[in-house]
């Protein structure tokens, strides 16, 4: 009993001393709360948690990094909310919810929640960094150079910020720091080739030349077995235009290492410089044939070379030589059939082109640009067979890519399969992106056109209407629609106005100016038929069966029925030749009348 006496006696004396330093703090706690009210700098003082807030905060922050280790990040994320609401200033808690931020993609809550980590833990470097990155990664260069100007004076020997920070002067263009952090960065690791070619290159873009100079050299006196450093110092002098002290650095070259693919290159620029096509030519060939050469800097070459290819027969020739061994070297390179196709298409040399287009397709049938170009050719050649069968195995891999639906859907509308080519735009109208107004407007002028084949004459008027919504100079459009309600004699008005705009955006078209005769026609007004239909004729050399009969038709309403035999009869020989229906003209003939 007395023992716990003594406790007792002891805890009480221990409760009072604890409660008297709380009535202190609590005080002094009231006192900076008045004072903040008066001085901002205490305004940004965050107000201590109790102890029973304090230990709901360690409970929900310790439980957050416990799933989060556990992988139960849809709780571990919760937990941080809820610890958040306790205490919003604690910085670790911040980070870490900002790291759960950016992997949802929520760049702005991640940037509020690290910005304000990094005010409340100013020498946090992790936070800071982080903020840093987050900062360049968003393009925020201003900032991001304060942070990371802060972090190399905290920690000079980190290379890493230094890159960083020469990278944001020079997007920044302030050129004379990023060779200042560049000099930072070589303080710490000596003479690098990497921070020397850099500083070479900003150097030359403030025309400080003889500094840009001085770089290479050093690296030419550290490396003095690298042949690369001569041929640098001789494009430096080539770029000056003094072609005589480049050739010394470029014969330096050669004697350190004759095969080196980059002399080769120099020295072609050196006889370009000169005036020496052939030469230069030839040292790009011995380049491009060069082993040791890798093929992204052969294509890189081979691009240039092919531009500054005039157009004789000889140069094609020989660079076709030089495809056909490269190819030899790099098989397996499908850039370079597909660099090689395109050329072929430059010369005209469809088989040949198609033939590599096909090779890339096959071997790496994700390359959307090779596709497009074999699509171009069977397109170009009118083989409606091989335009189905590229765009269907094309749309295997590139379902979203709405014009293989219309090159498609266009292939089976002249083959006449027209539920199919229906099926086929509509699938195509899906997949066609909103911004795209012009595929969507032809898409379902399309659309249009094969609903009234198919006699849905509603439905057909319907898309008509939308691709005048998508496009209203959708010429194509205008006529048709123009033209199909001249023949069900409905809304001729809206007619006219149609295929007037067409008129007006191609007036030297036959075809519209036919529409428009023929809407005048419908509306009884024969004499501006007659004028328009004349106009559309003497547009045109070999006029079709369509309009001669139009012109005979317009011929009878005005008095003229001679004439107009004559124009059927001209017609109807077109027609006989494409093997047409012609009942009905050839009984306009017999019985010298008009029928509808």
């Amino acid at each position: 009993m007395v023992k716990v006496v003594s406790d007792i006696r002891a805890y009480n004396k221990a409760v009072k001393k604890t409660v008297g330093q709380w009535k202190i703090m609590y005080s002094l706690l009231v006192f900076l709360a008045i004072v903040s009210r008066f001085s901002p700098a205490f305004a940004t003082l965050p107000a201590p948690l109790s102890l029973e807030e304090q230990r709901k905060f360690d409970y929900f922050f310790l439980d957050a990094l416990r799933l989060k280790h556990k992988g139960e990040h849809t709780h571990a994320f919760n937990s941080l909310q809820y610890a958040l609401k306790i205490d919003s200033t604690s910085s670790a808690a911040l980070y870490e919810i900002s790291q759960y931020y950016l992997y949802l993609k929520a760049d702005d809550k991640a940037l509020d929640a690290l910005q304000r980590a990094v005010r409340y833990s100013p020498d946090n470097t992790e936070y800071k960094r982080t903020l840093a990155d987050l900062f360049r990664d968003r393009g925020n260069n201003t900032e991001a150079i304060t942070l990371y100007e802060e972090l190399t004076k905290e920690n000079p020997q980190n290379l890493e910020w230094h890159y960083y920070l020469s990278n944001l002067y020079m997007q920044q263009n302030q050129m004379d720091k990023a060779i200042q952090s560049l000099n930072g960065l070589e303080n710490n690791m000596g003479v690098n080739e990497a921070v020397s070619l850099q500083k070479y290159q900003l150097y030359k873009s403030i025309k400080k030349r003889n500094e840009a100079l001085k770089e290479i050299e050093l690296l030419a006196q550290k490396f003095p077995q690298e042949a690369k450093y001569q041929i640098l110092i001789g494009d430096f002098y080539l770029e000056a235009n003094h072609p005589d002290k480049a050739l010394i650095y470029y014969e330096k070259a050669a004697h350190i290492n004759p095969d080196d693919p980059y002399y080769f290159i120099a020295m072609s620029n050196y006889y370009e410089a000169k005036g020496e096509s052939e030469s230069s030519a030839q040292e790009i060939e011995k380049a491009l044939k060069n082993p040791s050469l890798d093929i992204e800097m052969k294509l890189g070459i081979l691009g240039r070379y092919i531009e500054g290819l005039k157009t004789n027969p000889q140069d094609q020739n020989r660079a076709n030589t030089l495809f056909e061994t490269l190819m030899l070297q790099h098989s397996q390179d499908k850039e370079l059939n597909g660099m090689y196709g395109q050329f072929l298409l430059s010369q005209g040399k469809i088989e040949e082109a198609k033939f590599q287009f096909q090779v890339v397709t096959e071997a790496l049938p994700e390359d959307l640009t090779a596709w497009t170009k074999l699509l171009q050719i069977v397109v170009s050649e009118e083989n409606t067979d091989e335009i189905i069968a590229v765009c269907e195995k094309a749309l295997l891999y590139f379902p979203d890519v709405a014009e293989f639906y219309f090159y498609e859907g266009s292939a089976y509308y002249l083959k006449k399969e027209y539920p199919t080519a229906l099926s086929i735009f509509q699938k195509g109208l899906e997949m066609t992106p909103p911004d795209n107004r012009g595929l969507l407007s032809t898409l379902s002028g399309q659309i249009g056109d094969l609903q009234h084949q198919l006699n849905n004459k509603q439905q057909a008027y319907e898309y008509y209407d939308k691709a005048l919504q998508y496009n209203d100079k959708n010429i194509v459009v205008l006529n048709n629609y123009a033209y199909f309600l001249s023949l069900d004699k409905t809304d001729l008005d809206k007619a006219e106005r149609m295929a007037a705009t067409a008129v007006q955006l191609q007036p030297n078209s036959s075809t519209y100016i036919d529409t428009y005769a023929w809407v005048f026609f419908q509306k009884e007004n024969y004499s501006l038929a007659k004028f328009y239909i004349e106009s559309a004729l003497a547009k045109t050399k070999q006029p079709s069966a369509e309009l001669l009969e139009h012109y005979g038709d317009i011929l009878y309403k005005t008095g003229n029925t001679d004439k107009a035999v004559a124009e059927w009869t001209k017609a109807l020989l077109l027609l006989e030749e494409d093997e047409e229906d012609t009942t009905l003209i050839n009984r306009k003939i017999n019985d010298r009348t008009y029928y509808e």
